[in-house]
């Protein structure tokens, strides 16, 4: 049973106004960049014109941080890779010599419906209520699956044991709320990358946490986070974008490849409920042609005369409107974690080749990619995309538009659309407002 946020809320403390500029103060003697290592491109859709690689080359990096900005986003992909393969990926992009004292792990974001009351982490609505993560559809993942709610339990399962959650630092709404010196006091007695969790249920929060480390970090203490999109925004002092308008994809279609092209394409690889419900709604509303790339079929020796098939037909309707391509919506999945993400790469590398010939042949209006490791996919291997400006979000706080700066697909819109965000209606109102 769902609960609400007045009942999650009672008897706390209530929000403290705190501006993104006071943030921004307390950040500017530090003179520092931020590196965000994002295991997929959702992670940008909370901030506004911040460089995106998907190449960590030097040359890249020296791009990114000449462009004068507060923080750069490096696509690691790590999402799609194996535990060893992921570490030893994240290894390569940043190699530290220095001392962590401890890991921030702040999943919430509020435009989402994550928040974390009481250190236990919710998924839901202010309409529907919340329902703690554990319980929730996306704790099922056959990848990225828990059981637990409260986050220093999750860090204890995650670490099979390793960090058990008597060793995590927990910091409270009330103590954020009332008493930013007892929070980073709390956040200095950290060491030897110990976890530290932290209540979050709104951007006053993510601010005020924001406050609290820099003035630890000021005093000596080192950090690595990891964390929702929104508290990049909030940590380095960026005020809420709106959702972008007209003005602003015109301004980026102007004079690019597919400036007079008519028909979008929306790439579909994500599975959540969610997802289904919103291509349903983008079905009943925009009418699109739809195209399904069979994932047995994929599987099999078939693979290529299929792939054929899907490419001359969203060739064909491109030139007379918007085209779905979507893996079928029977997940299937392997005898363990390894093989189930084994079958999700082979699926991408799919939707990759198609992704790549139908830019060649007609570059679509815009490309919407819905799910994590599709929308990764898509940028960097089937648009060729090594350096972009993510712009904004299309809708409040969630969507993020990218524009291409280098590769083939310069001057089209790119729209990352995490598989677990929104309505039923947000993929329709998002193509609506692209076409």
């Amino acid at each position: 049973m769902p609960i609400s946020l007045d009942q999650l809320l009672a008897g706390y403390p209530p929000s403290v106004e705190t501006s993104a500029a006071r943030v921004r103060k307390a950040l500017a003697s530090a003179r520092r960049v931020f590196i965000v290592l994002d295991d997929d491109p959702t992670g940008t859709q909370s901030v506004a014109d911040l460089p995106v690689l998907t190449d960590w080359s030097p040359e890249a990096l020296e791009w990114a941080l000449t462009q004068g900005r507060p923080a750069v986003y490096v696509m690691t992909n790590s999402r799609s890779l194996d535990p060893d393969d992921a570490a030893r990926r994240n290894r390569e992009v940043a190699a530290a010599d220095r001392r962590v004292d401890g890991i921030v792990i702040v999943p919430a974001f509020g435009d989402a419906g994550r928040i974390t009351v009481g250190g236990v982490h919710y998924a839901g609505s202010v309409a529907d209520g919340f329902t703690p993560v554990g319980e929730s559809e996306f704790a099922g993942d056959a990848t990225f699956g828990y059981r637990s709610s409260r986050l220093a339990e999750w860090v204890q399962e995650k670490s099979g044991g390793e960090l058990p959650a008597s060793s995590v630092i927990e910091i409270s709404l009330a103590e954020l709320r009332t008493d930013l010196g007892a929070v980073a006091a709390r956040l200095r007695s950290a060491g030897s990358e110990q976890p530290i969790v932290s209540d979050i249920v709104d951007e006053n929060d993510l601010r005020r946490l924001s406050l609290a480390v820099q003035q630890a970090e000021d005093a000596g203490s080192r950090f690595i986070y990891r964390v929702g999109p929104p508290f990049v925004r909030a940590r380095i002092g960026q005020e809420v974008h709106p959702p972008l308008d007209h003005d602003d994809l015109v301004a980026i279609r102007q004079g690019g490849l597919a400036e007079n092209s008519v028909g979008g394409l929306v790439v579909v690889g994500s599975h959540v409920q969610q997802t289904t419900r919103q291509l349903e709604a983008l079905r009943a509303i925009d009418k699109p042609t739809e195209v399904e790339i069979d994932v047995p079929v994929v599987l099999t020796s078939g693979r290529d005369g299929h792939l054929d098939a899907i490419v001359d037909q969203v060739l064909a309707e491109l030139p007379r409107g918007n085209v779905v391509v979507r893996t079928s919506r029977t997940r299937v999945t392997g005898s363990d974690a390894a093989d189930s993400l084994a079958i999700a790469r082979a699926v991408s590398d799919a939707v990759v080749e198609v992704v790549q010939r139908v830019l060649a042949g007609y570059p679509p209006r815009f490309v919407i990619a819905k799910g994590g490791i599709t929308s990764s996919d898509v940028a960097a291997r089937g648009l060729g995309m090594t350096r972009a400006f993510v712009r904004g979000p299309m809708l409040p706080g969630i969507v993020s538009l990218w524009e291409p700066v280098a590769g083939p697909a310069c001057g089209i819109p790119y729209i990352v659309f995490a598989g677990n965000v929104g309505d039923e209606n947000s993929l329709a109102e998002v193509v609506d407002k692209l076409s």
